[in-house]
């Protein structure tokens, strides 16, 4: 650690036993994962690579097991795909142009899929089905670079149309009648993790139901801190890919909390790991996850609400 994180870990050391991030050998510390348009632009193949390979696809690896184990939910939408659907959708992104996979949306839509179900039972399933292919070595390395790449493309593509759907979307549903309130999310990264694709969908999710999603990435804890301390925000929400850096986590959470201008901030922590390990929400220090980006926002709406009201 460098100067200042190393006066950053010492003040929070302070505060409940709280430890350093490379000094903490809490439960959650010695908990780890077991594994360490139409055509992608050279110019960031290389930065991408390193990215998919230490990050995204042991998440998506994550994710699958996760799925194995879990008893999910029905899909909200009849029109909402099968197993073969999402194995010919990752076939598609895997060995075809945004241009095709955005052409098999679209026909997807016409037959009577929502935009909610696109990103939350095809999208993100067809992500998770790319880790499963690479995991069984039935995709390689540059296969699941391109699908993923183009998986992040058909997101941006399709953020306007989403934007403007969100009238009859099942968070709105539950929401209705009560007054709209302004409400502000800093969504970011674990340390150690980057930028991801689920990240970019939740933020839509919020987005659609109105929440002021602030756009500027802490590249750091001290940019972290100094942000929750001039910007009032009701939830502060952290997107993980693994156990890898769980304490690092745990540190940023107590720094968040202590140092928001917000001393009721909710803090809320997604991704794969707490699908499969639930436990791990409050042994961080964290209040509540989600499995998609649909629950979060209804999650982080009723849990804001119900801390507005007792304070």
């Amino acid at each position: 650690m460098d100067l200042s994180q190393q006066i950053l870990a010492q003040r929070y050391a302070q505060d409940k036993g709280v430890g350093s991030p490379e000094s903490d050998t809490s439960e959650v510390g010695q908990r780890r994962f077991d594994r360490s348009h139409d055509e992608l632009p050279e110019s960031h193949a290389a930065s991408l690579s390193r990215i998919i390979e230490s990050q995204i696809i042991p998440r998506l690896m994550l994710a699958h097991r996760a799925a194995q184990g879990a008893s999910p939910l029905p899909p909200m939408d009849a029109h909402a795909p099968g197993p073969e659907t999402i194995a010919e959708f990752a076939d598609i992104v895997v060995s075809n142009s945004v241009s095709a996979a955005a052409a098999y949306v679209e026909a997807q839509r016409t037959n009577g899929m929502s935009l909610e179900s696109v990103y939350i039972d095809l999208l993100s399933p067809t992500a998770r089905h790319l880790g499963y292919l690479w995991e069984n070595d039935l995709c390689d390395f540059t296969e699941v670079t391109a699908g993923l790449w183009r998986l992040q493309q058909l997101l941006h593509e399709l953020s306007a149309a989403f934007q403007g759907d969100g009238a009859g979307d099942h968070a709105s549903q539950l929401s209705s009648g009560r007054p709209k309130l302004a409400r502000r999310a800093l969504l970011l990264p674990a340390p150690g993790d980057q930028h991801t694709f689920g990240l970019f969908m939740v933020s839509e999710f919020f987005r659609r139901a109105d929440w002021d999603v602030w756009g500027e990435l802490p590249a750091s804890m001290e940019q972290l801190i100094s942000t929750v301390r001039e910007e009032r925000f009701d939830m502060v929400g952290f997107s993980v890919g693994s156990d890898l850096k769980l304490d690092e986590l745990k540190f940023a959470i107590r720094a968040v909390r202590l140092e928001s201008c917000n001393k009721n901030v909710t803090v809320m922590v997604g991704g794969p790991i707490f699908v499969a390990h639930p436990e791990y929400v409050d042994l961080i220090g964290a209040d509540m996850t989600a499995a998609d980006g649909r629950d979060a926002v209804i999650f982080a709406e009723e849990l804001v609400m119900q801390t507005e009201v007792s304070n």
